[in-house]
C-alpha cells in the first residue's frame, strides 16, 4: 500500500510504499489485548506489602485464660480477627508479570501498526531534522499540522535536534525506532513515522 509522505512544515514529500504484511492487516483487538496487558503486567512493579500476625508488634503472651471467662477462645492479640492484629492472606512482594510468546508479541505490534493506518491516524514524514532546534518553532509546526497526541518513530537512532526541541512539548513523545510498542502506539491519537523509521520497522518485523 502507497502513503503520502510529508515534511515538518507539512509539505508533500512525495510517497512511501508500506507493506501490506505489516501496516494492511486487518486488526484483532484479541492479539492487542494480550500485548497490552503482558506490557502493563510486567511495568507493575507488585512492591504491595501488609504485616502478617507474625510480624505485628503485639505480645506473643495468651490474652486471657482458656475456659471461665464466657468468651471465645483466644491465644494472642495479633490475631487477624482483632483490630490492629495481623492481615490474613494479604499482598505480598511479587512479581505480576507473566510470559507472551515473542511471535504474539511480534503480531501485537504489525497490528497495532494497522488499526493506525485503518483509522488514518498514521503520518508518514519524510525527515524530523530541524534548522533552527527551537521549542518554540516546534510548537508552532505541531499545532499547524493538529497533532495532539501524537508518537512519533524514528529510525535506529533518534535526532538530537528534534528531540531536544521536543522535550518539553506536552502530548509529543518520540521513541527510536526499537522502542515502539503496542501500548505507546495505541495511547495517542496521533502516529507519526519517519522514513527512516518505516525502513527499521519494517526490518525489524520482517
Amino acid at each position: 500500500m502507497k502513503a503520502d509522505a510529508i515534511k515538518l512544515d507539512g509539505k508533500k514529500a512525495g510517497s512511501v510504499e508500506l507493506d501490506d504484511a505489516i501496516f494492511g492487516l486487518e486488526p484483532r483487538a484479541d492479539i492487542l489485548h494480550r500485548v497490552v496487558r503482558w506490557q502493563r503486567n510486567n511495568a507493575q512493579q507488585g512492591t504491595h506489602k501488609v504485616k502478617t500476625r507474625s510480624e505485628v508488634s503485639y505480645s506473643t503472651k495468651k490474652i486471657y485464660r482458656q475456659k471461665g471467662t464466657g468468651g471465645a477462645r483466644h491465644g494472642a492479640r495479633s490475631a487477624p480477627i482483632f483490630r490492629g492484629g495481623g492481615v490474613y492472606k494479604g499482598p505480598v512482594p511479587r512479581s505480576h508479570g507473566h510470559d507472551l510468546p515473542k511471535k504474539v508479541r511480534k503480531l501485537g505490534l504489525m497490528h497495532a501498526l494497522s488499526a493506525k493506518a485503518t483509522a488514518g491516524e498514521l503520518v508518514i514524514i519524510d525527515s524530523i531534522e530541524m534548522k533552527d532546534v527551537k521549542t518554540s518553532a516546534l510548537a508552532k509546526q505541531v499545532k499547524e499540522l493538529g497533532w495532539k497526541r501524537a508518537l512519533v518513530i524514528d529510525g535506529a537512532t533518534v535526532d538530537e535536534g528534534f528531540a531536544k526541541a521536543a522535550r518539553n512539548i506536552e502530548g509529543l513523545d518520540i521513541l527510536p525506532s526499537m522502542g515502539a510498542n503496542v501500548y505507546d502506539i495505541l495511547k495517542r491519537d496521533t502516529l507519526v513515522i519517519t522514513k527512516a523509521g518505516v525502513e527499521a520497522l519494517e526490518a525489524r518485523l520482517k
